[in-house]
């Protein structure tokens, strides 16, 4: 049984743990409002170019891009965006088992936050690179990662390239889920507000004027819809993981301070117990 001294003893060590606990609840609030901000407003601008990309490539008639080939996959890559940090309830675990289906024979691994690139090392997963993004993801961070993998496209040491991250739905939903990157076509994981489906795209027959030229057009364009791709999924992922963190974090709080209050009632109630058989023993002494 415990003593009181012992229980006055859990009792601090637990407050100490809730404060901390309560502190990086209160970080972590700070920055998700500051991502989901981010990742909300970026949503329009992501949603017109898609539209944009789908109208053009389906119109283009007779010329077409190497981005768009497909071809027999024989070895893909995957772009598996994690978190830097844990602390953030499932989130990582369940991006990282979508990522743990693919053949690791014949999958190439390009990772961004530390958390991601740990879980390829750890498998013993072929890792061809590793990218940092920060708490407030910029478009140069996603450059980089959407250049080498159309490098990857266009050499053909890879004949696709997917993405495993998470969406944002809400601060106590989000959903890991892979999306098609290369060769570019229909993004087929979600329903993207505002785009005509590819069967509706196929009977429209409205005939196309590209200016300068069908080449130049879209060539600028999949390179712009390429980066702002993969800028909305950091973009998102980091909404995720500080909206996880956030809810993580006071679960983590309110279970201490739980924990808190039936400890100090045991506490209270064996320390009134101890008085009382005190008390006892002294009336009883006195009696005799």
């Amino acid at each position: 049984m415990n003593s009181p001294r012992d229980l006055r003893r859990r009792i601090r060590s637990i407050s100490s743990t809730a404060q901390i606990t309560k502190a990086m609840q209160m970080v972590a609030a700070s920055k998700m409002r500051r991502a989901q901000l981010a990742a909300l407003a970026g949503r329009p601008f992501v949603q017109v170019l898609y539209r944009i990309q789908r109208e053009a490539t389906t119109r283009m008639g007779d010329f077409t891009h190497p981005l768009l080939e497909s071809r027999e996959v024989h070895k893909r890559a995957v772009i598996l965006v994690g978190a830097d940090k844990g602390l953030c309830g499932a989130l990582n675990s369940n991006v990282f088992r979508l990522a743990a289906e693919f053949d690791p024979q014949s999958t190439l691994y390009i990772t961004a936050g530390r958390r991601a690139a740990q879980f390829i090392a750890r498998t013993g997963r072929q890792l061809v690179a590793e990218f940092a993004y920060a708490d407030t993801p910029r478009i140069s961070e996603a450059r980089a990662i959407a250049a080498l993998a159309r490098d990857l496209f266009l050499k053909r040491e890879v004949d696709q390239v997917q993405v495993v991250a998470t969406q944002f739905i809400n601060t106590l939903t989000q959903h890991p889920l892979c999306l098609e990157f290369l060769p570019v076509g229909e993004v087929r994981a979600i329903k993207i507000p505002g785009v005509r489906s590819e069967d509706e795209l196929a009977a429209d027959r409205t005939e196309s004027l590209f200016e300068p030229s069908p080449e130049f057009l879209v060539s600028y364009l999949l390179s712009h819809y390429l980066d702002a791709f993969i800028y909305q999924v950091l973009l998102n992922a980091k909404a995720s993981e500080q909206s996880a963190r956030m809810v993580s974090m006071k679960n983590a709080t309110d279970s201490a301070e739980n924990l808190i209050k039936d400890l100090t009632l045991e506490y209270n109630k064996l320390r009134q117990g101890n008085i009382t058989k005190e008390l006892l023993e002294i009336a009883g002494g006195q009696s005799e």
